[in-house]
């Protein structure tokens, strides 16, 4: 029996903001993140969809907006909203809370040392697209 995962079936990692949401994959190995792309909520859902119809995803790891703290607030209710949304699109699909906290800055500074131009480095949507690898790649690092 193998304990490779499915070459269909991916992970998917989302950061849910108001006006867009960054979606990034794992690689059908389940070692790397990278960024799909960046839409609004309503244009995710649909290419969720699509992912799920076309590759499989078994997985929605979705950034979990939490405070310096470590609590819940006003956006985690947001949140939450969207992934009921995602259910709803999607049906049976293993959801995942991923601490969110910096990843925005991490996505950032990564596109800096990729030598991101300064004007396109904090374009939003591409940030977006950028946390939403942190956040997944984050899990696979801690899955092992």
């Amino acid at each position: 029996m193998s304990t490779l995962p499915s070459k269909k079936s991916r992970i998917v990692g989302v950061d849910v903001g108001t006006k867009r949401v960054g979606i990034a994959v794992a690689d059908p190995l389940r070692l790397f993140a990278q960024t799909r792309g960046t839409y609004t909520p309503d244009e995710a859902l649909e290419a969720l969809r699509e992912m799920s119809g076309e590759e499989g995803i078994d997985t929605i790891v979705v950034g979990w907006p939490l405070t310096e703290e470590g609590t819940a607030e006003d956006a985690t209710d947001m949140v939450e909203s969207y992934v009921d949304r995602i259910r709803e699109a999607l049906g049976e699909v293993t959801v995942v809370r991923e601490d969110e906290r910096y990843t925005s800055e991490i996505a950032k500074d990564l596109l800096r040392r990729a030598g991101v131009s300064q004007p396109g480095r904090y374009d939003r949507g591409r940030v977006d697209a950028a946390a939403a690898a942190v956040i997944l790649q984050g899990y696979l690092d801690r899955r092992g």
